[in-house]
């Protein structure tokens, strides 16, 4: 290889990085950040609480629904192709969510918005995965998962500081600035394409079944007590999944390698993560709304102190990590959802008059659990799979991650309408809204709960290394 050609792939692995880094970024960043913003968003436009929980809602719903039929897309037809697709979507619609003139208008954006994060997320990862040789590959994979956490870690203050002093609109604005940077490097940078799959059909009928599926399933779980057509909903999505699957089982060349979750470590430690996730996500909005309403404390402070949990994440992740090298990734990874439980079981606790100090060890606690469980557990995942399946297992993973997230903030939807119904989020509300949040940490302390039987069944992958 001459030095020119070195010199080139040096640049192009340097771009790719870049790339890949800023995009693992934003959309953290972005579901971190709009928890703050949520409260003037619903002053700005008279919105109720059904209406502000989908503004939330809408774009992990079309995300965890586009994710693996655009995955699929990128390595049947080009990674860079889907990956550009989806920054220009994000881009765009982050500009355009920020000039939103009604709620309704921002639930479109933010439908929209979602579909361009699916195609960011089913991509990235693979790209910088195929740019960098195996020797390589640790370093880049840390400093991207630095970069998830980062954005997780200053949603919080950046967005409570933007809301509060410019307003929320330019959490978006910064979005699409972000979001800019990383198109123009992707179309003037990144050279050369990305396509490791060839002479396979892409499953139309699948992805079809699934989008559909999915979207109806999520919806239908937010909106149950709205009605019989909410319950028609969720029996369709329900009845889409199933035939997802047939069609899955059935097609040589699937969107979902079903086959896989015959492994139990790899079933159980990605329910274990669906689990987890499900329990988890909406924290952050929760206590957004409890600090700001019921506390009444403003964006910027609030910010600050939901500070706390992603930090511990970000400081603690790589340590269990490693740890998970020398001690069975189920024993760390079930203690780290015994003290998620523990946790959310205390929140379900909390009253208009908790002290904040005890909020913010609360959330230490938190990010300790979260930050043992997720490491190992993706360790897990990872070590249950040969390595021809590594981008299988990620997507999957991913995608457990998504749903999780969609149906944590559709089960928050669906207490909100059992006890706020048409009412704006108002002090007024206060006692309503408490007892929404009780109900909605009490059940994701159950489900964490049970999710540690998961976590501890999914077997030694240890010996299952050894036996390979």
């Amino acid at each position: 290889m001459t030095a020119a050609n070195t010199d080139s792939t040096r640049d192009l692995k340097k771009y790719v990085l870049l790339a890949a880094t800023l995009a693992s970024f934003l959309t953290p960043f972005m579901g971190s950040a709009i928890n703050l913003a949520i409260p003037s968003i619903g002053r700005e436009f008279h919105l109720d609480a059904m209406m502000l929980n989908w503004i939330v809602t809408s774009y992990l719903l079309a995300s965890c629904a586009f994710l693996l039929p655009f995955g699929r897309a990128g390595d049947l037809y080009g990674r860079k192709k889907v990956f550009l697709a989806g920054i220009v979507v994000y881009t765009v619609f982050s500009l355009l969510s920020g000039l939103a003139t009604s709620g309704q208008a921002l639930l479109i954006f933010r439908v929209l918005h979602g579909i361009g994060g699916a195609m960011i997320f089913g991509t990235g990862m693979a790209i910088l995965t195929a740019a960098f040789p195996p020797q390589e590959r640790g370093k880049v994979l840390g400093i991207n998962v630095a970069a998830v956490y980062t954005g997780l870690s200053l949603g919080p203050v950046l967005g409570g500081f933007l809301t509060h002093n410019l307003g929320w609109r330019y959490i978006f604005f910064l979005n699409f600035i972000l979001g800019l940077i990383v198109l123009l490097v992707t179309l003037f940078k990144l050279k050369g394409e990305w396509r490791d799959v060839r002479g396979e059909k892409y499953d139309l009928a699948g992805a079809f079944l699934y989008t559909l599926g999915m979207a109806s399933f999520m919806y239908g779980i937010a909106s149950v007590n709205a009605g019989t057509l909410a319950h028609m909903i969720l029996a369709l999505g329900l009845l889409l999944m199933v035939m997802f699957v047939r069609q899955e089982l059935r097609f040589s060349f699937p969107l979902l390698n079903l086959s896989l979750f015959r492994n139990l470590i790899f079933a159980f430690s990605n329910l274990a993560a669906l689990i987890h996730y499900s329990a988890t996500f909406a924290v952050g909005y929760l206590l957004s709304l409890y600090l700001q309403v019921t506390r009444g404390l403003d964006a910027q402070v609030a910010g600050f102190i939901l500070l706390a949990q992603p930090v511990l994440m970000a400081l603690l992740s790589p340590l269990a990590g490693r740890l998970s090298d020398r001690v069975e990734p189920r024993v760390l990874a079930s203690l780290g959802m015994a003290l998620s439980a523990a946790g959310l079981f205390f929140f379900s606790l909390i009253t208009s008059t908790t002290p904040l100090w005890v909020i913010v060890g609360n959330l230490v606690l938190l990010g300790i659990g979260f930050a043992l469980f997720s490491s190992p557990n993706t360790n897990a995942v990872m070590s249950a799979v040969e390595k021809r399946y590594y981008g299988v297992a990620s997507a999957t993973l991913g995608t457990m991650r998504l749903v999780g997230q969609a149906l944590s903030m559709a089960l928050v939807t669906l207490f909100f309408g059992l006890y706020l119904k048409g009412r704006a989020i108002t002090p007024e509300a206060g006692t309503l809204l408490m007892k929404s949040m009780d109900l909605s940490f009490l059940l994701f302390a159950v489900l964490c709960a049970c999710g540690i039987y998961f976590s501890l069944a999914r077997g030694e992958v240890r010996a299952k290394q050894g036996e390979r």
